[in-house]
């Protein structure tokens, strides 16, 4: 399988060995990184510099807000695969309420590789060739260094989006009934080293209806990792088990009792630690979940369908 594999040149997060573990499980990946000025114009961008009949798989990993505005030459790219980070969005009040699946209705041909399983599945419901694989953690830069924990409880990250409105909220009603560290870092070995020193996570993904990569990457650096519960679908789907490879909890009452529990039992919470690092090194590093991508790229894709026969279905025509 030759894939194309297009991805953002202007990245926040580091995901080189994300992309590092997409190539590795394809038989041949070529990455480019695309301007923003690039993605602005995509189809000048082929034009220029694509033949798109050397490729069996074409892989979008660009930011939507350019994507979704440039539908009409998206729709018409052979092999398209798209892997999205962001799509639960599109059921979340925000300003991308329904945007994805107003834009994938345009392309229902199209697979969708999605990190959230219960995105993947309402997609799939709506009738899009839609697949679950999730987000993961650098296992280059993230590691567990089996140093001495001197902070209880803390988070680390930013809470000043409007989509982490709900994060926000929670972790200040969590902040003023325990001493909870809310700290950001730079990114790398500061990061690393943080949470090395954090003994109980506290992830405050409210609303977002999957796990965030704060998630993974506090696993993976051995912290006991306290979710906010996402449902038993994304649970399910990742091997989250409760009390046993993490903690989770639906409001602040609920996780100060399990804190409770586990002040009460120190060997309680070095095998939660342990057993999710574990899972976390075995599933979610970055060379694993760029592996599943390339796997769910591989399955034939649906012919596109020429005319208006598809618009009409989806009530576009």
């Amino acid at each position: 399988m030759k894939v194309l594999f297009l991805v953002q040149a202007e990245q926040r997060a580091i995901l080189d060995r994300f992309y590092d573990g997409i190539v590795e499980g394809c038989d041949s990946c070529e990455v480019r990184w695309l301007s923003s000025k690039e993605q602005a114009n995509l189809r000048r961008y082929f034009r220029d510099h694509v033949d798109v009949t050397r490729y069996e798989r074409i892989l979008f990993f660009l930011r939507f807000k350019k994507e979704m505005r440039q539908w009409r030459f998206i729709r018409s790219v052979p092999n398209l695969v798209i892997l999205e980070h962001d799509a639960y969005q599109n059921y979340i009040p925000c300003k991308y309420t329904g945007a994805f699946s107003a834009h994938y209705r345009r392309m229902p041909w199209a697979r969708i590789i999605s990190s959230g399983a219960e995105v993947a599945r309402r997609l799939c419901d709506e009738g899009f060739d839609a697949h679950f694989v999730p987000k993961g953690y650098d296992q280059v830069l993230l590691q567990h260094q089996g140093r001495e924990r001197d902070i209880e409880l803390a988070f680390v990250g930013s809470t000043k989006s409007v989509a982490y409105s709900g994060r926000k909220a929670l972790l200040d009603e969590l902040g003023q009934v325990e001493n909870l560290l809310v700290t950001k870092t730079n990114s790398g070995q500061d990061y690393c080293d943080m949470l090395n020193r954090i003994r109980f996570f506290v992830s405050a993904d409210v609303g977002m209806g999957e796990y965030m990569i704060k998630n993974f990457e506090a696993m993976a650096c051995g912290c006991v990792l306290l979710a906010y519960d996402q449902g038993e679908v994304e649970n399910c789907s990742l091997g989250f088990k409760d009390m046993h490879n993490l903690v989770l909890y639906r409001s602040v009452a609920e996780l100060r009792e399990k804190l409770a529990l586990l002040r009460a039992d120190q060997q309680l919470v070095q095998r939660i630690a342990d057993n999710g690092r574990h899972l976390a090194e075995q599933e979610f590093s970055f060379r694993a979940v760029g592996h599943k991508v390339a796997q769910a790229m591989r399955a034939p894709l649906r012919e596109p369908q020429q005319g208006a026969s598809w618009l009409r279905w989806f009530g576009l025509a």
